[in-house]
């Protein structure tokens, strides 16, 4: 018998989370999602969970979404899912996620969508559960409220640098600036701020099985080249490590060698490797 897709329930509900935690920081973001949310929250039109069933085994799973994740997705299961999202359409704006898993998806699906805005291939997923050895920077705090005014133009050229394309866009500017507000309201964001300007900024995006995901790691400009991020981001792993989550993860474009160079400086190791399809 082969597979069948049908949304994850109740009754399937402990089966994706046995998948999620075996390999927790690569199944951080959808765990977020539901203990954020919880099953119930998620199965809705604009977010839901599919499972690939033999059975009623759990073969394997996608969320969809904003962004589509594919979850432990085999062969078998990726061509059922290609062939729902071809009849569909794209509704996503970014497929991510393992990127074997990405790739032979996107293969199956290119034909249908057309072109992508942009591939990312080959994104290292580093982590650490330690402390860095690197001396921690101790102007780096947890933001505030009164900070955002000066944050919000640094996570605005962050994300633009990142994905090729300003948050502001298209009238996006409200939601993205109330996204900042949010993480910063869930001690989620961490700066330094050197004389009413910002020096260094970093926030966690998820937290989901017991793994903290960081996104948005910038230095100043001005002050690049000069160790202020390494030491700035031992700061960052030790305020998660002690206050967040027991692991600290992130991903990296593979061509930001001097990111990836700092990152093990501090203490991460590549434990898995991420594509993204931009749309």
């Amino acid at each position: 018998m082969g597979l069948e897709l049908r949304p994850i329930d109740a009754h399937s509900a402990a089966q994706l989370w046995s998948v999620i935690k075996a390999n927790p920081v690569r199944h951080s973001y959808v765990a977020s999602r539901l203990e954020q949310h919880g099953l119930a929250g998620i199965t809705r039109r604009t977010l839901e969970i599919i499972g690939a069933f033999d059975g009623e085994r759990l073969d394997s799973a996608m969320l969809f979404g904003a962004n589509l994740i594919p979850i432990e997705t085999s062969q078998e299961s990726q061509r059922l899912f290609a062939e729902v999202l071809a009849r569909q359409g794209r509704r996503c704006s970014s497929i991510v996620g393992p990127a074997n898993e990405v790739l032979q998806l996107w293969a199956m699906l290119e034909p249908h969508w057309g072109t992508a805005r942009a591939i990312r291939g080959n994104q290292p997923v580093m982590m650490t559960q330690n402390l860095s050895e690197l001396m921690a920077d101790d102007r780096v705090t947890y933001s505030t409220l009164m900070d955002l005014d000066i944050l919000f133009p640094a996570c605005v050229e962050m994300f633009t640098n990142e994905v090729g394309l300003s948050p502001l866009a298209k009238g996006g500017g409200m939601s993205y600036r109330n996204r900042i507000n949010e993480l910063i309201s869930n001690r989620r964001s961490f700066v330094r701020i050197d004389n009413d300007q910002i020096a260094f900024k970093a926030e966690v995006g998820c937290v989901g099985a017991d793994v903290a995901q960081l996104q948005g790691v910038w230095v100043n400009p001005d002050l690049r080249g000069q160790g202020v991020g390494r030491h700035a981001l031992a700061s960052v792993v030790k305020y998660v490590l002690q206050d967040i989550a027991p692991t600290v993860s992130l991903y990296v474009n593979d061509f930001n060698r001097n990111a990836i160079a700092m990152y093990e400086k501090v203490g991460f190791k590549q434990v898995d490797s991420f594509a993204t399809v931009l749309f």
